[in-house]
């Protein structure tokens, strides 16, 4: 089937994290776990094309027509997550109301999960590379929580580090309720997801991030 005719029944859920084995299982990287957490309930196979790992799968739920779901782990560091964004975005013709960012949150408590519909990348620079990439913030967004880093460290030393095992022990069943919430945005909306999974019900305003929510000084 050609892209066009896909493009009115398929998502595109990105992950947004850091490639290669430096940065695995980071908190900066939690949207890379919470896709990679899909793709095995979907028993997805991944493979690496417009910048990126991309799995693809055909969803069902029960009372709805099967979706085609493509997963994204961009390959091009943080800050320019766009760019993998864009290209699988262009080449399904996808609108931006068709994709779903997953990303990591240090303004909510570790474990958190917060959704939006639209709005600002409230600090964070992958978020904003695609928003700017797209051309629209009209891209809905999950937010997982990773905490406040301890002073006196740097934000960008926190979310490169890993997880405490205390934090992990947290951040495990965060991540399938994540995916669970990806699983509801694809065939309810983010509204729905909103009501069922924020923190604070009725929540609307993005987060207050400092800048420096991104990666080492190489992306």
């Amino acid at each position: 089937m050609v892209a066009e005719a896909l493009a009115d029944n398929t998502r595109l859920v990105v992950g947004l994290g850091n490639p290669g084995r430096r940065y695995d299982r980071t908190r900066h990287n939690v949207g890379f776990r919470v896709v990679d957490a899909l793709a095995e309930r979907w028993s997805a196979s991944g493979r690496n094309a417009h910048d990126g790992v991309l799995f693809d799968a055909r969803v069902s739920r029960a009372g709805h027509p099967s979706v085609r779901v493509l997963l994204l782990k961009p390959e091009t560091f943080m800050n320019r997550s766009g760019q993998a964004v864009v290209s699988v975005a262009n080449y399904y013709r996808l609108d931006p109301s068709d994709v779903l960012a997953v990303l990591d949150d240090i303004d909510l408590p570790t474990g958190k999960i917060r959704a939006r519909s639209q709005g600002s990348a409230g600090g964070h620079k992958g978020l904003a590379d695609i928003l700017a990439k797209l051309g629209a913030d009209s891209v809905a967004r999950l937010r997982v929580g990773v905490g406040q880093p301890p002073e006196p460290m740097a934000s960008e030393d926190y979310v490169l580090g890993r997880f405490t095992d205390d934090e992990e022990a947290v951040i495990r069943p965060a991540i399938s309720a994540a995916a669970d919430a990806v699983v509801d945005w694809i065939f309810e909306d983010t509204t729905a997801v909103m009501n069922r999974y924020n923190a604070t019900p009725n929540e609307s305003a993005e987060p207050t991030t400092n800048g420096s929510q991104t990666t080492d000084s190489s992306s």
